[in-house]
């Protein structure tokens, strides 16, 4: 399958000829059923040879090529609806009819604080320019009104909220919400370039449009991905603060598989600059050696490792409800653990040539000791719950 996406330099187009290319060249094995051939990256910066040729061998257009912020309105116009036309015409020109995809907005609903942008306008022109050119030559038409699109690559201080944010909580740039309570509808890009692929594969989302809301039905007019998010500026501020202040606080907030959390997560580490994508981890230091907590979680424990030098033995306590994991990555070391009332001991011996994670038990006193005369014993160490100076579950004892 040859494809041609237009706009192949934009935020969606990146993303997309990525992803195109991962499949083309056997990178991603999810989707056998798709052959990729040709890609015809068209821009606005491109001869338009190149546009010639991907009409003319196209089996697939992705029309993402607009204009989002031109200096004066009535280039939205020519840049939206124009180029439309110009690329419906090659088609035409080549007798090409093959499926086509056009990027409009949501913002082409011309309703409510849409109803009289030029931009919208622009987009509703375009739409109807499709679904005649669908009319007059049979060929497919997928028509997409995006919401508010994020993700990696997003350009800021532009027609993103959340590029914007991302970028400036990752170099420490101030940001302006004037409504706190505003709502929006959020795209996150690995969502709509799935959708994308779907639709090549003859798989896309129809749907139908309830003043500005998307309904899903299956002989809808429109496509639309089916995954989106909602949330209002302040939860996502909330969010990015937590992000920022994580090398700080350690702990790493409740990110659920497929949340927006999460997408909001990979978006804002998109924009860390050099300096901030590593950070220094405190180390607690004596002539043991060392302990460093690694990552709090909000409901899962926290993470930590403990550096032991050569004969050192370290722990002798127990903790009431407290489990934890102790897991040799480097060194010879052996763990004992003794039932609090008993004489019993359970030893293990660890290594980090056989790794393996040992269970230090409630109600058990534990210790782990540096077998080695030379070398250090590393271990990283997980415990259910972060600790608490107030609450610490920690008593001495020698095993």
């Amino acid at each position: 399958m040859n494809i041609l996406i237009t706009g192949a330099a934009g935020f969606v187009g990146k993303n997309l000829s990525l992803a195109l290319q991962c499949i083309r060249d056997g990178r991603d094995r999810r989707f056998p059923d798709l052959q990729i051939g040709s890609l015809y990256l068209y821009d606005i910066d491109s001869p338009v040879e190149l546009l010639e040729q991907g009409c003319r061998e196209a089996d697939f257009v992705f029309n993402l090529a607009g204009v989002n912020r031109p200096k004066n309105p009535e280039a939205f116009m020519q840049g939206n609806f124009g180029f439309a036309s110009q690329l419906l015409n090659t088609l035409k020109k080549y007798g090409n009819t093959c499926p086509v995809m056009l990027s409009s907005s949501i913002q082409a609903t011309l309703i409510g604080r849409y109803a009289n942008g030029e931009y919208g306008k622009s987009k509703k022109a375009g739409e109807e320019l499709f679904f005649q050119y669908g009319r007059e030559t049979g060929a497919k038409v997928l028509i997409y009104r995006f919401p508010n699109l994020f993700g990696k690559w997003c350009r800021p201080n532009y027609n993103s909220a959340v590029a914007t944010f991302c970028h400036n909580y990752a170099h420490d740039l101030p940001i302006t919400v004037s409504d706190p309570k505003v709502e929006l509808e959020l795209l996150y890009i690995d969502d709509l370039v799935r959708e994308m692929i779907d639709a090549l594969r003859g798989k896309e989302h129809r749907c139908e449009f309830d003043g500005v809301n998307t309904v899903l039905t299956e002989n809808g007019r429109y496509c639309a991905a089916p995954v989106t998010h909602r949330a209002t500026l302040g939860e996502i501020v909330a969010l990015l603060e937590d992000f920022k202040n994580q090398p700080k606080s350690l702990m790493m907030p409740s990110i659920p598989k497929g949340s927006l959390a999460s997408k909001l997560y990979a978006t804002y580490l998109s924009y860390l600059p050099k300096e901030k994508a590593a950070f220094p981890l405190k180390m607690n230091q004596d002539a043991r050696g060392s302990f460093t907590e690694l990552l709090r979680t909000e409901n899962c424990g926290q993470f930590s490792v403990n550096i032991s030098r050569p004969g050192v033995t370290k722990g002798q306590h127990f903790h009431h409800s407290k489990w934890e994991f102790f897991i040799v990555v480097s060194g010879r070391g052996l763990i004992q653990q003794r039932k609090i009332g008993t004489e019993e001991v359970l030893e293990f011996e660890v290594s980090g040539e056989e790794i393996r994670a040992v269970h230090m038990l409630p109600g058990y006193t534990h210790n782990i000791i540096n077998l080695s005369e030379t070398e250090n014993l590393v271990t990283v160490m997980w415990a259910n719950e972060c600790f608490d100076p107030e609450k610490p579950d920690t008593f001495f004892e020698v095993v």
